[in-house]
């Protein structure tokens, strides 16, 4: 008996997040080393088709990570990677274009159908208009050059909202289209970031490597559940906050200052991680807000 009381606790817990959500708009993406694992995230896009089904709005975003780097290996073209970003030329675009637009996203609009969700693919690169990046190594003043890689200066929302108008989950890839014609490789959390924005997110979500801001990498249990932008500065300062962390972070606090309430960052690992942080009163991840 105890365990349906359980269940039945965990349904009533989830009552007031659904009615407060619902008609609201969720970005959530997925990247990371989850994309190696489909067990893993087949859970995560069941637990879109879940959001779907008690009427939030969930918009997809993903990367291909090491399938990319296996086609490139398989292709004969040597990654390089320049700040952590992919340096693409034009072979390496076509096997990009290829494994997120051909392979990952059919995929994932697979599976999550399988859980009887409704979902369609957009290719980044019908609704992204991008710059070239630009930046320079502030030690030596010299250019950096990342090839077709793009930063996102205009998203065409329409055909995100026809879908989500239809209850249908779209499923995006980040890429997107130069003035010059040319295809853009686009890093998948700015791309995220830029979508939720033009969209008016209630949230944006990201799944990652990471159960969320810690306060000791070494100890889980020092994970920090809540914290407003000015708290996020001082950890900044502190050091605290270093590493491949930073740059994650300090997209996550652009979102919240361009007007997304919520920014939550979460372990992809955990077993439908994505519905407890959404829908229980204590969460398991990181969430920033203003």
């Amino acid at each position: 008996m105890d365990k349906f009381i359980e269940k039945a606790a965990a349904l009533t817990e989830a009552l007031p997040f659904i009615q407060q959500f619902r008609g609201e708009t969720v970005v959530v993406k997925l990247g990371g080393s989850i994309m190696e694992h489909e067990d893993g995230y087949s859970r995560i896009m069941q637990d879109i088709a879940f959001m779907e089904c008690v009427g939030l709005l969930p918009v997809v975003v993903h990367g291909g990570g090491k399938a990319i780097s296996r086609s490139m290996k398989a292709a004969n073209i040597a990654p390089n990677f320049v700040h952590g970003l992919r340096v693409t030329d034009d072979a390496t675009t076509r096997v990009v274009e290829q494994v997120l637009n051909h392979e990952v996203n059919p995929r994932l609009v697979e599976i999550i159908q399988r859980f009887h969700g409704k979902a369609r693919g957009i290719h980044g690169e019908d609704i992204l208009r991008v710059d070239k990046l630009t930046g320079e190594d502030p030690k030596t003043n010299t250019p950096f050059d990342w090839g077709y890689v793009g930063k996102i200066n205009q998203v065409d929302i329409e055909p995100i909202l026809a879908y989500l108008r239809s209850d249908i989950v779209p499923v995006i890839t980040p890429l997107g289209r130069g003035a010059d014609g040319h295809l853009y490789n686009i890093n998948a959390d700015d791309a995220a970031t830029a979508i939720a924005c033009a969209l008016n997110a209630r949230k944006l979500v990201f799944l990652t490597d990471v159960p969320g801001l810690l306060l000791d990498p070494e100890d889980k249990a020092s994970l920090i559940s809540s914290l407003h932008l000015g708290e996020v500065n001082e950890l900044i300062k502190r050091g605290v906050i270093t590493g491949g962390m930073l740059p994650k972070i300090k997209g996550m606090m652009g979102a919240v200052q361009s007007g997304i309430k919520k920014v939550h960052i979460i372990d992809a690992s955990m077993p439908h991680s994505l519905l407890l942080e959404l829908f229980t009163n204590e969460g398991v991840g990181t969430e920033i807000t203003e």
